[in-house]
């Protein structure tokens, strides 16, 4: 199978049917567009669980790793609180390379205002890059009705909100590992402005503001960029959906980058934004804007099972995610960002 994230009929039929995922215990939990395991008690507060792995040589590595995870643990709707980290390194790692991807995790958490609570640490023959599998955990301070899954097309006729940049993660990553060769065209404040977007790379901000504000589901990007999170909203939600490519929100730097490399900006790592389904969308976008978050309203719910992206007079119908715009590059980039 291709590097990255596997195809969901491969994700249905070889994982999750074989799985024992299904218990009144948990709400949300495994399946498509599912990153947030919700223990559900029947008195006390809701706990939230997830896992992210990272794997690559990227210089950040630790620190995205870190917010893929508790991006995953904000969307579910829960508070963060702590990570879990389990890292293997190949046997010819230097031992200030394992402390320089720990202090960026620390770092990352500590700015997050979460501790690592524990992990698992070893050098191994059997990976040839670092991998790191980060477990999120949050609380829920909100009874067990609050914590449970809407029925069925309740998610319909809904305002689709997205925060931030299409591309985000994936256009701080490209300009900071491929500074040299984007230097030959672009001057060096323009790819300095693209590399910092990765201090955007957080949706916990948005994600609290949006809860407060009566948000009925969220949705964190990640691999596959924004078109692959839109098709996951839309599974998760049991609902089809009308986008207008125009109003997807995109900042200069992605589109110049992505025209570099003749990569998709649509379908390039999208960490760092979020996707919020909310009866008052504009309503929605007003208060995030007050929180300083720019988001906008992209599009709509709808009974149907259709997926569509509007570009004018154009109508497109998008597919189950297929790959990553960073999927062209070669080894060494995160596997699994975001």
């Amino acid at each position: 199978m291709k590097i990255g994230k596997i195809p969901e009929r491969v994700l249905k039929r070889s994982v999750l049917k074989q799985l024992p995922i299904h218990t009144d215990k948990i709400t949300g939990g495994a399946g498509v567009g599912e990153d947030c395991a919700v223990f559900a008690p029947e008195n006390g507060d809701c706990t939230a669980v997830c896992v992210n792995t990272t794997t690559g040589t990227a210089g950040h590595i630790g620190s995205y790793a870190v917010h893929a995870a508790v991006n995953n643990i904000a969307a579910g709707g829960a508070d963060p609180k702590a990570i879990l980290v389990a890292a293997v390194f190949p046997e010819n790692t230097e031992e200030a390379r394992l402390r320089t991807v720990m202090k960026q995790i620390g770092d990352a958490a500590g700015a997050l205002g979460i501790i690592v609570a524990g992990g698992h640490t070893e050098i191994s023959g059997g990976v040839s890059e670092p991998v790191l599998s980060i477990t999120g955990i949050g609380q829920k301070n909100q009874d067990q009705r609050a914590c449970a899954r809407p029925e069925k097309h309740a998610l319909a006729d809904k305002d689709i909100v997205m925060t931030k940049w299409a591309g985000l993660a994936g256009t701080a990553w490209i300009a900071r590992e491929r500074r040299a060769e984007l230097l030959a065209r672009y001057p060096a404040y323009f790819i300095d402005e693209a590399a910092a977007l990765e201090q955007r790379l957080s949706v916990v901000p948005e994600a609290a503001t949006a809860g407060k504000s009566g948000v009925l589901m969220m949705h964190d990007a990640s691999r596959g960029g924004i078109f692959a999170a839109l098709w996951e909203l839309a599974q998760r939600a049991g609902v089809g959906l009308s986008v207008h490519l125009k109003a997807i929100p995109i900042r200069q730097e992605t589109v110049e980058i992505c025209n570099f490399y003749d990569i998709n900006p649509y379908e390039l790592a999208a960490g760092g934004s979020l996707l919020l389904l909310a009866e008052n969308g504009y309503g929605l976008v007003r208060i995030l804007a007050e929180a300083r978050i720019p988001a906008a309203v992209i599009g709509r719910t709808d009974l149907s099972n259709d997926k569509v992206i509007i570009n004018g007079e154009e109508r497109r119908f998008l597919e189950p995610p297929k790959g990553d715009g960073l999927d062209s590059f070669s080894a060494g980039m995160e596997k699994e960002l975001f």
